[in-house]
C-alpha cells in the first residue's frame, strides 16, 4: 500500500499533544511534558487510527478515543513467532526474554522480541510490541496549518515503503 496516496496539497502541517494507554490504563507514551509531537496529514507518520480522528480536529480542540489493533500496530500474526538458534542473533553476551533488537541498520528495519531463551534456542517475536493492543488516546490539536511544498516532500522521501 502506498502511504503517500493520500497525501494531497491540501494536506496539514500538525502540532499535537497525545496521552495513550492500554485497556488496562497503563501509560504507553506520551508527549506531555514535552514539545507537541508533529506530523503530516496523510504521510504514515502516525497510528492510521490515530490520524482519521486528527483529520477532523480543530486547533484547541481535545479528544478521548480508542484505537482498534487493525487501525494501530496490527493484530498479531503467529507465523512471526520462531525458534532460531542463538548463533544467528546479532549479539554476544548474554540475552533475556524481553530483550529487544533491531534485525538491520535501517530505521525502519523490523524489532525483534526475545519471547523465550532455551539452551542455544531461541524463540523471537517480530509482532510489533503493541501488536493485537486496542489503544485508548487522548489527543489534543494544538495546531493546524497548510503543509509547505518543503514539508510534502520530506514526509514523501521520509515515508516507509
Amino acid at each position: 500500500m502506498d502511504n503517500n496516496s493520500s497525501m494531497s496539497a491540501t494536506a496539514r502541517h500538525v502540532s499535537l499533544h497525545f496521552t495513550m494507554r492500554d485497556e488496562q490504563g497503563h501509560l504507553l507514551d506520551t508527549s506531555r511534558g514535552n514539545a507537541p509531537m508533529t506530523c503530516i496529514e496523510g504521510a504514515g507518520q502516525v497510528l492510521v487510527g490515530l490520524e482519521s480522528v486528527v483529520r477532523s480536529m480543530q486547533p484547541g480542540e481535545s479528544r478521548k478515543f480508542v484505537v482498534a489493533p487493525e487501525q494501530g500496530y496490527g493484530l498479531r500474526d503467529d507465523t512471526l513467532v520462531q525458534k532460531i538458534p542463538r548463533a544467528h542473533l546479532p549479539v554476544d553476551g548474554e540475552i533475556k526474554v524481553g530483550d529487544q533488537f533491531q534485525t538491520g541498520p535501517d530505521r525502519h528495519a523490523p524489532v525483534i522480541t526475545i519471547a523465550a531463551v532455551e539452551g542455544d534456542e531461541v524463540t523471537v517475536d517480530a509482532n510489533h510490541p503493541l501488536a493485537g493492543m486496542r489503544l485508548n488516546f487522548e489527543v489534543e490539536l494544538v495546531a493546524a496549518r497548510p503543509a509547505t511544498a518543503e514539508e510534502l516532500k520530506q514526509a514523501v522521501e521520509q515515508a516507509p515503503e
